[in-house]
């Protein structure tokens, strides 16, 4: 393996997760440029992906409140009228959803006080910071046990008001005044106190959707990327793949034609859908089209075994190898199947170019605790079918 060059520094060699949602603490002291995490279900794989995507966010909250959503996790509020609405539950996103005071999220390189540690935290606002918010929320902020969510990165804080978390009357619901600052908080959404975010898409554990596709599509065509995706089909069809295109409309009034994917094979004289090639074609065109769209960042793949036959995951692991190289892009992966670890390992150990290391994760009582495994220890599990999951 070679030594990584000055524009190839991962944007997390190493991983220390603190407080965030059913991780309490945990250090992984090493990170690859593509890194597989394995171990049981429920014990954090997915927690850890959904860290460094908000990591590359800055803790921005937009990808706060996506998270939030994508769990289902809601809070339930009346507004001016009475009527019962509900907005994403944040409290979800500390550890044991404790935030009775000081609660704290702290996600960055494992090394305590380090500069590129993001923090989280609920917090009383300070006089400055009261005073801004009382000039948004006029009387609105009397509200009682007022507190500000406070992100802080690089010397850098954005602060908005926490409203959807606290004030719960006898029904479990916020009243009006609550809700009256929770819609105002969108006046601090558009005052960006935060560093850049960093590029960082998600894949899985399910099939990327249409319209993802096709706008990743457009980002590559006529490129040497379009052709890396093509490549990608070939490891499940082989030679059979001739051409890729995007057809139908965005426009409403093609509801049910909308933009897709669909392949030119050889010897088939109209194209076919991508989706009805299979899942393991239309994950392995995704993974190669994300890798495009990332670059310098994060790509984040959850379940990366799904629908990807055991017999090709040599091949599609050494592709990712590959590609993250090229691009300059930090890969993390989860997986619970020794087939996709075995050929994450084989392809591992046969790439000079691209490190790759796999991570176990385990739990003892209630922590959760990482064993990696570098390259040469990764070579001989394989060879000697030692199980690492």
């Amino acid at each position: 393996m070679s030594d990584l060059g000055p524009n190839d520094r991962l944007h997390l060699p190493s991983l220390s997760i603190t407080g965030f949602r059913g991780i309490d603490n945990l250090v992984i002291r090493r990170l690859g440029r593509v890194t597989l995490l394995a171990g049981k279900n429920g014990i954090g794989k997915t927690t850890v992906l959904e860290a460094c995507r908000v990591f590359a966010s800055r803790g921005r909250y937009t990808v706060l409140t996506e998270l939030a959503r994508g769990h289902e996790e809601y809070s339930a509020a009346t507004d001016e009228d009475g009527d019962k609405i509900s907005g994403p539950d944040l409290t979800a996103l500390f550890h044991g959803r404790d935030v009775s005071q000081n609660a704290r999220i702290e996600i960055g390189l494992d090394r305590l006080g380090n500069y590129n540690c993001l923090v989280i935290e609920l917090v009383h606002p300070n006089g400055e910071q009261l005073r801004r918010q009382e000039s948004l929320f006029d009387d609105d902020i009397a509200v009682a046990d007022f507190r500000v969510l406070k992100t802080v990165f690089q010397d850098r804080e954005h602060v908005i008001p926490w409203t959807f978390a606290l004030d719960l009357d006898e029904k479990g619901l916020r009243d009006a005044k609550t809700m009256r600052m929770y819609r105002r908080k969108q006046r601090f959404l558009s005052q960006d106190e935060l560093p850049p975010a960093i590029e960082c898409v998600s894949l899985g554990p399910g099939l990327m959707r249409n319209e993802e596709v096709a706008t990743f599509w457009d980002s590559v065509a006529l490129t040497d990327d379009e052709a890396h995706a093509v490549e990608a089909l070939q490891l499940v069809l082989g030679n059979e793949v001739e051409r890729v295109a995007m057809v139908g409309d965005d426009a409403p009034r093609y509801r049910g034609y909308r933009r897709r994917a669909v392949v030119k094979l050889r010897g088939l004289d109209r194209p076919v859908p991508l989706k009805s090639l299979g899942d393991g074609a239309t994950r392995l065109f995704s993974v190669a089209l994300a890798l495009a769209n990332c670059r310098n960042g994060f790509l984040l793949i959850d379940e990366a075994e799904n629908g990807i036959h055991y017999s090709i995951h040599r091949e599609f692991w050494r592709l990712v190898l590959r590609t993250a190289q090229r691009n300059n892009v930090q890969v993390l992966a989860t997986t619970h199947g020794w087939d996709c670890i075995r050929g994450f390992a084989q392809s591992a150990t046969e790439d000079d170019h691209s490190e790759g290391i796999l991570v176990r994760l385990e739990r003892n009582n209630k922590e959760v605790r990482a064993t990696e495994y570098s390259e040469m220890e990764l070579k001989t599990a394989a060879e000697q079918g030692i199980e690492v999951r």
